[in-house]
Order: C-alpha cells, then structure tokens, then sequence
C-alpha cells in the first residue's frame, strides 16, 4: 500500500465474561473485522488504499462492536457481521457515513461531524 486514504480500526478487545463494560469481542467483533478485511481484500481499489486493523479498548464498551474510520474520525457502535456490506459501499467506496451506525453521544446527536 503506497497511499492510506481511510483505516479502519476495528475493537476487538475482549475482558472476563463478569465485567460491568462488557467487551466488543464478546460481541462479535472478531468477526466483524474479519469481514471488514475480506471485503476490502476483494475489491482491488480499497485494497490499495484501505487499511483495517483490530484494536483494543476504543471506550464505548457496552455498545460495541465498536470501529472508527479515519480519517474522519467517523465511530460506528453495534456493528454487526451483516452491515459490512453497507460500510463498505456506503462509506469506505462512497465516502458517506452509515448514519444508523454512527456512534451518538449526548450533546452530539444529529451533529454534523
């Protein structure tokens, strides 16, 4: 890869099955980076300028899946295995945020990032 133009990072933190957070990994989230990198290994122009990599904690636990794309920064909470095909069309080919993904937080709902 010569030029990065987005990386995905996906959480694929994982904590005790007792912990109060929770953890993406417990949630799928393995899969969902999985997935995510198939999807971009198969399509020949993200695969030369797309990089997906798993992360630890990211902070939003207990909504997880939880991934960031960047570099908008864009977040994205309870990402399942079947959504990939629409983060993948719609944001990492088309640039345009899936909004019934994207992370809100109190004081930022229906903010224009």
């Amino acid at each position: 890869m010569e030029h990065i133009k987005r990386h995905v990072f996906v959480c694929i933190n994982q904590r005790p099955p007792t912990h109060p957070m929770g953890c993406c990994q417990s949630k799928g989230s393995i899969e969902v980076a999985q997935a995510i990198t198939e999807a971009i290994g198969s399509n020949d122009e993200l695969a030369a300028d797309t990089a997906m990599a798993g992360a630890t904690c990211l902070g939003p636990c207990t909504m997880g899946p939880t991934l960031v794309v960047y570099p908008e920064g864009v977040w994205y909470t309870g990402v399942k295995v079947e959504d990939v095909p629409e983060l993948i069309e719609e944001h990492l080919k088309n640039g345009r945020p899936v909004e019934r993904l994207r992370l809100r937080l109190p004081g930022n709902v229906g903010s224009e990032d």
